[in-house]
C-alpha cells in the first residue's frame, strides 16, 4: 500500500506537470516528456546531477530497441549519464514490476552501441542537439570511464534493481528514482537519507575502526583510515551531494590552488605520508553499520554520510585519480565518523564545522542557506508589496519552504486564499534562480551553461571576492526586473522552437542585452509594471534568432555544449552581438544606474543608442588607459581636474571588472578626454592601441 504523504506527493507532482502542459510557450510533445524534464530540473536543483538535459531519443540497433529521455555528460572525466523514463500517468501511483523497470535501463544501455554504430548519421539534420549527443557518445567511446542509467518512473518499483548491468560489453550503473524515493529526496527534502555508502562494495573489504564512547551520551564516534580510493569513489558517485551540511560546500573546490598543489604534491611524491601530513575528514552519519570480530570492529556501510569537514580533501583526491591519473593505492586519509544520537544534526554539524575550521576561520559568509545574504534577500522579499499591494514575490531560500508555507496556510480556507493570491507559484524563485538570472546578466552567461549548481558556486564565490554590498530594496527591485526579464525570454525562445540549445540562447540573450546596455535598464519600469513592454519583447524576440547564429558561428568544429562553457565563447559571442535601434523600447529609453536607481544625467528626452554605444566603447577600455589618461591629461594641463576625475572614476570601474557601469555623462567626458590625450600624444605606443 502506498502511505498518503507519498500519494499527496504524486498528486502536487502532477498538477504542477498539468499546470506546465497549459503554457502555450512549453513545446514538448507529452506529459512523458514534461514529468521527464521537471524531475530532471528539481534533482539538478538539489545536487543530484550537474548539467542534465531532457532530450527524447528511441530506435532500433539491429532487433535491440533503444530508448532515452535525457542526458548528462563530463567529457573531461569520462562519465556519461543516460536518463530513462518509465511513465504511465496513473494516480495514486501504481507499482511496477522490477522487471519493466530494468528493460528500461537496458534499452538505454542499447543507446551507447546506437551511438558507436553511426546513429548521428542517421538522424535528421536540423535535430542538431541529437546528432551533438550522438557524435558526443560515440567520440567517448571506450573511453567511457563511468556510465551510469538513471531510471525514472511515476509508479512505485515493485523490487530492487541490480546495481549494475552488462550492456553491450560495459559496466553499467543503475539508479532509480521511482515516487518513494522523488517524495523522499523532493518532498520531504531529506537528501541525505538517499546517500547509502556499501564500503565492502567499494573498497573491497571491511575497513578497520575504534569506536570513541562520548561521555555525554549525544553521539557515537569512530575513528578509521579509509583508503584514498574508497574515499575517491564515494565522492565520484555522490559528488557535492556529500557536502549538502559543510558551510563551505557552495563555494565549490576551486580557488585555493596552493592547498591542492601541496596535496596534489604528497600524493605524487610520498603517498604514504599523507596520513601523517594531513588533518583528515570530518563526517557525520545517521546510521553506522558495523561487524565485530574478535575484539575488532570493522565498518561495512554509511547511510545519509556527510563531510562536514575534509570536503577539499576529498574532492582533490578525486581529481588526482580521475582527472591527473594519481594512483592512491598507497593513500590512506585519517576518518572521524560522528553518529548523532540526540539533537538537532544541523546545529551540531554547524559546530562542528566551526570547531574543525578554527585554524582557517570560517566566515560567516561561508553558509549557503543560512548565509546572511540569502537571509536578507528572503527578508526583502517578505517586505518587498507589490505596487498594488496585493502580492509579492516569495524567495525560496531553503528548498521546500513556499510548500511548507502554503501547507500552513491551508489550514484555514481564508489564509490558504489569500497565500495563493498574494504568492502564486509563478513568483515563486530560489538560489539557483537568483544566481542564473544575475549570472546571465552581469556577463557569465558561460557559467550559467555549467547548470545549476556549479553555477551557484561560481557565483557565490565571486560574491565573496569582490565583497559585495549587502543587498537592499533597490537592489531587490532590480533583481525581480531581472527575473521577469529572464523568465519571458526563456519563454519566447521556447516558443520559437529552437532545433536545440535553448537554455544557452537564453543565458546568452540575456547577456547581450546587459553587455549592449551596460547594464542600464529602467529597473524600476519593470518592477511597477511587473511585466515588459511590447517593445522590449520585439526586441527579444528579434534578438534570439541571432544570439544563436553567433553561438553557432562561435563553435566552429568544436563540441557545442563543452564550448558554451567557456569564457572565450562569451569573448567571441560578444564581437557578434545584434545591433540596438531607436526608438528604443520605454525600459532602455531611461538610464538607470547599475543599482537600480535613476540617474541625474538622463536628457529629457531620454536615452537613444549613440548614449549607449558611448557606454560599451567606454566600457572597452582597460583600466590602465584610464590612469594614464587621468595622470598625463592632469599633468600636462590637457585635462581639468574634474574630468581627471572622472577617468580615475572609470580606472576604479574598470579594474572592478565594471560591476558598476559608467553614466551616460562619464562615457561622454571619459571619451572626450581619451581622446584629448590621444590627440596631445601623451599615449605610449601600447596604450595608443589599447585605446
Amino acid at each position: 500500500m502506498i502511505d498518503d504523504a507519498t500519494a499527496e506527493f504524486a498528486r502536487t507532482l502532477a498538477a504542477e506537470i498539468d499546470e506546465a502542459r497549459d503554457d502555450p510557450t512549453i513545446d514538448l510533445p507529452s506529459t512523458e516528456a514534461l514529468f521527464t524534464r521537471t524531475v530532471i530540473d528539481e534533482l539538478e536543483e538539489i545536487g543530484h546531477f550537474e548539467a542534465a538535459f531532457d532530450l527524447a531519443q528511441e530506435g532500433r540497433v539491429g532487433r535491440s530497441p533503444f530508448q532515452i529521455s535525457g542526458y548528462a555528460i563530463d567529457e573531461d572525466a569520462g562519465h556519461l549519464t543516460l536518463f530513462a523514463t518509465h511513465y504511465s500517468g496513473d494516480l495514486p501511483p501504481r507499482r511496477v514490476p522490477a522487471s519493466e523497470l530494468l528493460k528500461t535501463a537496458e534499452r538505454a544501455g542499447t543507446y551507447v552501441a546506437a551511438c558507436i554504430g553511426g546513429l548521428a548519421d542517421r538522424i535528421e539534420p536540423s535535430n542538431t542537439e541529437a546528432g551533438d549527443l550522438a557524435r558526443q557518445v560515440a567520440s567517448l567511446g571506450e573511453r567511457i570511464d563511468r556510465f551510469r542509467i538513471v531510471v525514472m518512473t511515476d509508479g512505485i518499483s515493485g523490487g530492487a534493481l541490480p546495481a549494475t548491468i552488462e550492456s553491450h560489453g560495459k559496466t553499467v550503473e543503475v539508479d532509480l528514482y521511482d515516487m518513494v524515493r522523488l517524495h523522499r529526496v523532493l518532498g520531504e527534502g531529506q537528501t541525505r537519507a538517499d546517500i547509502d555508502v556499501d564500503l565492502v562494495a567499494l573498497s573491497g573489504h571491511r575497513i578497520a575502526c575504534l569506536p570513541v564512547a562520548s561521555g555525554a551520551g549525544h553521539y557515537e564516534a569512530y575513528l578509521a583510515a579509509f583508503p584514498g580510493e574508497t574515499l575517491s569513489r564515494i565522492y565520484d558517485r555522490y559528488g557535492t551531494h556529500l557536502l549538502e551540511l559543510n558551510v563551505r560546500a557552495f563555494l565549490g573546490l576551486s580557488g585555493r590552488k596552493s592547498v591542492n598543489a601541496e596535496l596534489r604534491r604528497t600524493l605524487v611524491e610520498q603517498p604514504e605520508m599523507f596520513l601523517a601530513f594531513n588533518n583528515g575528514v570530518v563526517a557525520t552519519a545517521d546510521e553506522v553499520r558495523l561487524e565485530r570480530e574478535g575484539g575488532a570492529v570493522f565498518l561495512t556501510g554509511l547511510r545519509g554520510l556527510q563531510i562536514v569537514n575534509g570536503g577539499q580533501t576529498t574532492a582533490s583526491l578525486h581529481r588526482a585519480r580521475r582527472k591527473e591519473s594519481v594512483a592512491l593505492g598507497n593513500v590512506e586519509v585519517p576518518v572521524k565518523i560522528i553518529h548523532v544520537t540526540e539533537g538537532d544534526l544541523e546545529e551540531i554539524v554547524g559546530s562542528i564545522s566551526r570547531a574543525a575550521n578554527r585554524q582557517n576561520t570560517v566566515q560567516q559568509a561561508d553558509f549557503s542557506a543560512s548565509d546572511p545574504f540569502h537571509r536578507e534577500v528572503e527578508t526583502l522579499a517578505n517586505n518587498a508589496w507589490l505596487e498594488s499591494g496585493r502580492g509579492r514575490w516569495f524567495y525560496e531560500r531553503a528548498r521546500g519552504s513556499w510548500l511548507a508555507a502554503e501547507q500552513k496556510a491551508s489550514y484555514r480556507t481564508t489564509e490558504q486564499r489569500a497565500f495563493r493570491e498574494q504568492t502564486p507559484k509563478a513568483r515563486r524563485f530560489g538560489k539557483l534562480d537568483l544566481a542564473r538570472y544575475l549570472s546571465a546578466w552581469e556577463g557569465y552567461p558561460w557559467r550559467v551553461a555549467f547548470g545549476g549548481q556549479k553555477n551557484f558556486q561560481a557565483f557565490m564565490q565571486r560574491r565573496k571576492e569582490t565583497t559585495a554590498a549587502a543587498p537592499d530594496a533597490a537592489w531587490f527591485r532590480r533583481l525581480i526586473a531581472l527575473t521577469i526579464l529572464y523568465r519571458l525570454t526563456e519563454r519566447l525562445v521556447r516558443a520559437m522552437k529552437f532545433p536545440a540549445y535553448g537554455a544557452n540562447i537564453t543565458a546568452y540573450l540575456v547577456a547581450a542585452i546587459g553587455e549592449r546596455t551596460g547594464g542600464r535598464i529602467d529597473f524600476d519600469l519593470v518592477w511597477r509594471q511587473q511585466r515588459l513592454s511590447p517593445e522590449l519583447e520585439a526586441l527579444v524576440t528579434a534578438w534570439a534568432p541571432k544570439i544563436d547564429e553567433a553561438l553557432r558561428a562561435s563553435v566552429g568544429s568544436r563540441n557545442p555544449t563543452e564550448w558554451f562553457k567557456k569564457e572565450d565563447c562569451w569573448a567571441d559571442v560578444r564581437n557578434r552581438l545584434p545591433a540596438l535601434a531607436d526608438p528604443l523600447p520605454p525600459e532602455l529609453s531611461g538610464a538607470v544606474s547599475a543599482g537600480g536607481s535613476v540617474a541625474a544625467d538622463q536628457p529629457a528626452s531620454g536615452l537613444n543608442v549613440a548614449d549607449y554605444a558611448r557606454i560599451e566603447e567606454c566600457m572597452r577600455i582597460p583600466s590602465s588607459v584610464w590612469v594614464t589618461t587621468a595622470e598625463a591629461g592632469q599633468r600636462s594641463g590637457v585635462l581639468h581636474f574634474k574630468l581627471a576625475g572622472i577617468c580615475m572614476t572609470l580606472a576604479n570601474y574598470a579594474a572592478g571588472g565594471w560591476s558598476r557601469r559608467p553614466s551616460v555623462k562619464q562615457a561622454k567626458h571619459g571619451l572626450e578626454s581619451v581622446a584629448k590625450v590621444r590627440a596631445a600624444g601623451l599615449f605610449d605606443e601600447d596604450q595608443r592601441e589599447a585605446g
